[in-house]
């Protein structure tokens, strides 16, 4: 039996999904389990968000880890670091951007994690009904790292620049030890 090439960088990156992800799957499983009846990628006046509820104006994007910035889950590439960096920042720009449009226009927008998907499936759906249930939509502040820099690999430490989606002039830069071990969905889920 011939043995099998290990993938380039190139054709790993290309078997990416940017629909019907496992997070995607797995919520709309969920919220139609619960009742809830949305539309997948619907256009928005904004885009097309991963699960829309078009009549009460609700539009749910599930921000994978890595591509969005998670503060707790991303992991600053070890190589091409400008690049990345540059993905990284024209993601939260874009998240951003669509987050604050669909609200000026009156929508509701509620952005999730894919680690909450996996950890915390029950509460984003009770999160989701809650939101339909009611007129409005007061989201917390949420994160995202911008960019990382190490700061001393001896001791592996690195700092962390963070930016709030809505508030993009809300800023922190946080330090602490070098995550290098990124989320993973658990086995089976």
């Amino acid at each position: 039996m011939p043995s099998r090439r290990p993938l380039s960088r190139s054709e790993q990156m290309a078997r990416i999904r940017g629909t019907d992800t496992g997070p995607e799957m797995r919520l709309r499983s969920a919220l139609w389990a619960a009742g809830l009846r949305f539309r997948v990628h619907a256009a928005t006046p904004v885009g097309r968000p991963d699960v829309v509820f078009p009549g009460r104006q609700l539009a749910i994007f599930i921000d994978g880890c890595f591509w969005h910035g998670c503060p707790l889950h991303y992991v600053r590439p070890r190589s091409r670091l400008d690049h990345w960096e540059g993905r990284l920042r024209a993601n939260v720009d874009r998240d951003r951007r669509q987050t604050l449009e669909l609200e000026s226009l009156g929508w509701r927008v509620m952005r999730v994690w894919e680690h909450e998907v996996y950890e915390n499936l029950a509460e984003v759906v009770q999160r989701v009904r809650q939101v339909l249930e009611s007129s409005a939509l007061d989201p917390s502040p949420d994160w995202r790292v911008v960019a990382v820099e190490a700061i001393d690999d001896a001791i592996r430490t690195e700092r962390r620049y963070m930016e709030e989606l809505r508030h993009p002039e809300a800023r922190r830069i946080e330090e602490g030890r070098r995550i290098t071990a990124k989320w993973r969905r658990p086995k089976g889920g």
